[in-house]
């Protein structure tokens, strides 16, 4: 079995907006009561959870993809043509993630395996 998407990202320019947009369009019940307020959608029975946030750099929406090294992941989207945009980072109180741009420039997401 291949490696799953385990969460979804969803950055615009007003945090509070995109919040605001996402939670009445598909009745998501999104927490940002949280230092960075960084939007939390739990996930629902067959889905994913996400995260709704701002960003003064621009909109974009990414999915992160759970690895059991994200080192190795980054190495390897390397030699196939992509580029790292964000090194093995631990998030405040949160997991270990890394991001890198596919040979199209579409940013993707890695999760460190919980069970890793």
């Amino acid at each position: 079995m291949g490696a799953k998407v385990v969460h979804f990202e969803i950055v615009g320019r007003d945090g509070k907006r995109t919040q605001q947009f996402y939670a009445a369009l598909f009745d998501w019940k999104i927490d940002a009561n949280n230092p960075m307020n960084y939007g939390l959608v739990a996930a629902e029975p067959g889905g994913i959870a996400g995260g709704i946030a701002g960003s003064t750099e621009g909109s974009r929406v990414t999915f992160y993809v759970a690895v059991p090294d994200l080192a190795a992941a980054l190495a390897k989207a390397s030699s196939l043509g992509g580029r790292t945009l964000l090194e093995p980072h631990a998030v405040p109180g949160g997991p270990e993630i890394a991001l890198f741009a596919d040979p199209d420039g579409n940013v993707i997401g890695l999760l460190k395996a919980a069970d890793a």
